[in-house]
């Protein structure tokens, strides 16, 4: 079981294909692997379906957490449901793969990568994403590839690629870029407001080394002697494509061009031609040509109706530059954005439309205690910003039953959590939890970007600080042979059938993120670079009419969301904190009604929302955990009275104890004689023993309390 490895090295990191020796009976399978990091990648094909006309590909990551050393946390110690991250990295593998494979087929694929062993330097996502190219090109399945991703970061000035867990956490770039012989096909993109010829030039700089990654797939499969399978063209019967122009593209291409009417109104009229349509097959002889392909398929009428809308509206804007709905292909649709719109029992809320698609954001204000834990493969242990997507089927004016969230609804969620993590403020400056769920109302194109836009305004209406706004936008893409048509905000028509979905978010001073999927085998750089920089007027366009709406963050939170006071304490005292069985902490939270997190740092922070009691409580701490000195003297109450002494609370949480012998210059018989609990007295710090303990005196200390026994 040796198998034959292919290597390729970047930058000094070796990427080492191994074929041949694992899942034998996998219809192609390759293990990836760079550094410590493994990643399994099977391909597998089965028969085709019948009556069907999508093709069913299915793209899954799997994790194993033995991949790093550990257990899992649940009850059963098992792998369960995948986590978020796992199902991202799934669809980072389909968003490139399934626009490789021929218009025709409709056999069952499955591409499983399945992270065998994890080296916290070399993440596994972009090895899984190359080793899915390579897998189905070994399963020799019809595919327009190979296909390779690669990381890109950006340290300083340099261009980093396939960077480690903590170069990424340093670099001002998180980018994935995947691309075929043809070019560029997808791009996904974290930033810390980033310009846009920087991205661009990673982009560039990204490709570059996806060409290395298809030159060693190339040579690997001429090694093994596996000739690739180009997939065929299918020559379909044009019989009902030509029939269907005749009858009624003239219809349709006069619909497409009523600018003023609404999406439902196009929609109705363009069913309408279609039943025309389906009435004058129904009239023809049995033995039609036409007829006879309608009834040899149900689903091909359709598929073709659809096919012909498709291609007159791509010909209305490549020949007159017109969109369906009128606009340039630079121009914005009509925006409407407002902030505060629900009660402030939400934290913070706005309304974000633009053109039919409407979302609302909502933002909760947490604390410590609620960040997420994460029990999975990547370092990072928990999330303190979340940001959820949600899309009913009523946004879409649809029936269906509601199930948990997919993982169209998961990728939307992540998108806009990437676009708005860079401007979020630090910790130390504003130590809340934040949980933002955008909900999509009304969907007609591009409702991720109305995520971000949403909520940006509804961070912002809860008084988040903000560095900065952000707003986002999706461009569109038509080419038809050597001519290419960018689409700035498309709708849900362009994106159906367009070539391009290029989400692209980010600041007046740079972009956030940004996520590009593609229709066709691939782009040039230069042109992906164009439909960057046409998205940066639209970005402004668009941030300046959310600021109409709300300017700057509300300097007042809602008086329903909790009052935070953090700061930090010498780490080595956080036991005297917590204290034995925590119950120091405990009576700490029931005095004062507060909620307190530590983090193993020191970072103290707590949670009330009575600000007075969150402050008494962050006195008591700090008095806990402040280092008293011989020779120091405070005031404090008498608490506890004993045969040899009594005790005084000093600070806050913090007593001395005077010794009997230590009450006056005489000698006293008993301490009752000078001092009860509840007098105020002023004491001097006369020694800290080996064991931490404060002994105070009161003897030649002047005291204020007249009433106290002379000293």
């Amino acid at each position: 079981m040796q198998g034959h490895t292919q290597s390729i090295s970047f930058d000094g990191r070796e990427i080492r294909l191994t074929t041949g020796r694992f899942a034998p009976q996998a219809g192609g399978s390759v293990m990836v692997e760079c550094g410590d990091t493994a990643v399994l990648v099977t391909a597998t094909r089965s028969g085709g379906r019948e009556g069907i006309d999508f093709l069913p590909l299915i793209c899954d990551y799997e994790e194993r957490l033995y991949a790093a050393g550990r257990i899992p946390g649940s009850f059963m110690r098992r792998e369960s449901r995948p986590p978020e991250r796992a199902t991202l990295i799934a669809r980072l593998i389909d968003r490139p793969m399934r626009p490789l494979f021929p218009g025709w087929m409709r056999d069952d694929l499955q591409i499983v990568a399945t992270c065998l062993s994890l080296d916290e330097r070399v993440p596994p996502d972009v090895l899984a994403v190359t080793g899915a190219s390579l897998a189905t090109l070994l399963a020799k399945i019809p595919f327009h590839g190979p296909m390779a991703a690669v990381r890109v970061g950006l340290l300083g000035d340099d261009f980093v690629l396939n960077p480690s867990y903590r170069e990424i956490e340093r670099s001002d770039l998180d980018l994935v870029v995947a691309g075929t012989p043809s070019g560029v096909i997808m791009v996904e993109a974290g930033a810390n407001q980033l310009p846009e010829q920087d991205v661009i030039e990673a982009i560039d700089f990204g490709y570059e080394a996806v060409c290395e990654l298809i030159k060693a797939q190339q040579s690997l499969l001429k090694e093994l002697g596996i000739d690739q399978v180009i997939p065929e063209a299918k020559v379909d019967d044009d019989t009902l494509p030509k029939f269907l122009e005749k009858e009624c593209g003239k219809g349709i291409g006069e619909v497409l061009k009523q600018f003023s009417q609404t999406k439902g109104e196009r929609d109705e009229k363009l069913d309408a031609i279609k039943a025309e349509v389906v009435e004058k097959i129904g009239a023809l002889k049995d033995d039609d040509a036409v007829k006879v392909v309608v009834s040899s398929n149900g689903k091909v009428l359709g598929n073709s109706y659809k096919a012909l809308t498709k291609k007159l509206m791509r010909e209305q804007i490549i020949n007159e530059g017109v969109r369906v709905d009128g606009r340039k292909l630079d121009q914005v649709r009509p925006i409407s954005a407002a902030a505060g719109v629900l009660p402030k029992r939400v934290h913070g809320s706005a309304l974000f439309q633009r053109g039919l698609t409407q979302v609302l954001s909502c933002a909760t204000l947490g604390t410590p205690s609620d960040a997420q834990e994460m029990d999975d493969l990547n370092p990072s242990t928990e999330k303190t910003y979340l940001h959820h997507y949600n899309f009913p089927p009523y946004s879409t004016g649809e029936t269906k039953p509601m199930r948990s969230p997919g993982r169209r609804e998961i990728g939307h969620g992540a998108l806009a959590e990437r676009a708005l993590v860079p401007v979020l403020p630090s910790k130390e400056s504003f130590p809340y939890v934040l949980r933002v769920v955008s909900e999509c109302l009304s969907s007609n194109g591009s409702t991720s970007m109305g995520s971000v836009c949403g909520s940006t305004l509804a961070l912002m209406d809860a008084g988040v600080p903000l560095k900065a706004p952000v707003s986002g936008a999706a461009m569109g893409l038509i080419k038809e042979g050597s001519e290419v048509r960018i689409l700035t905000d498309i709708q849900g028509i362009e994106d159906f059938l367009g070539d391009m979905d290029f989400k692209v978010a980010g600041t007046e001073k740079g972009i956030t993120a940004l996520q590009m999927d593609m229709k066709i085998t691939g782009l040039e750089v230069k042109t992906v670079a164009e439909a960057i920089n046409q998205a940066r007027p639209a970005r402004l366009h668009i941030l300046e009419k959310m600021l109409e709406a709300i300017e700057k963050p509300r300097e007042v939170l809602s008086p329903h969301a909790p009052r935070l006071l953090s700061f930090r304490i010498d780490p080595e005292l956080i036991g005297t904190v917590i204290g034995p069985g925590g119950r120091t902490i405990k009576g700490i939270t029931e005095r004062t009604n507060t909620k307190i997190d530590i983090e193993d740092g020191g970072i103290v922070t707590i949670a009330s929302h009575d600000g007075a009691a969150a402050e008494e409580a962050q006195r008591i701490i700090e008095g806990l955990t402040r280092r008293v000195s011989e020779g120091e003297v405070f005031s404090g109450a008498v608490t506890r009275v004993i045969p040899i002494g009594a005790f005084v609370e000093i600070l806050p949480g913090k007593e001395g104890m005077i010794h009997i012998s230590q009450l006056s210059e005489a000698r006293v018989e008993k301490v009752e004689d000078v001092v009860k609990v509840g007098d105020h007295v002023t004491v001097r710090v006369r020694e800290i023993d080996n064991r931490g303990r404060i002994n105070l005196t009161l003897r030649g200390v002047p005291q204020q309390d007249e009433t106290l026994a002379p000293v």
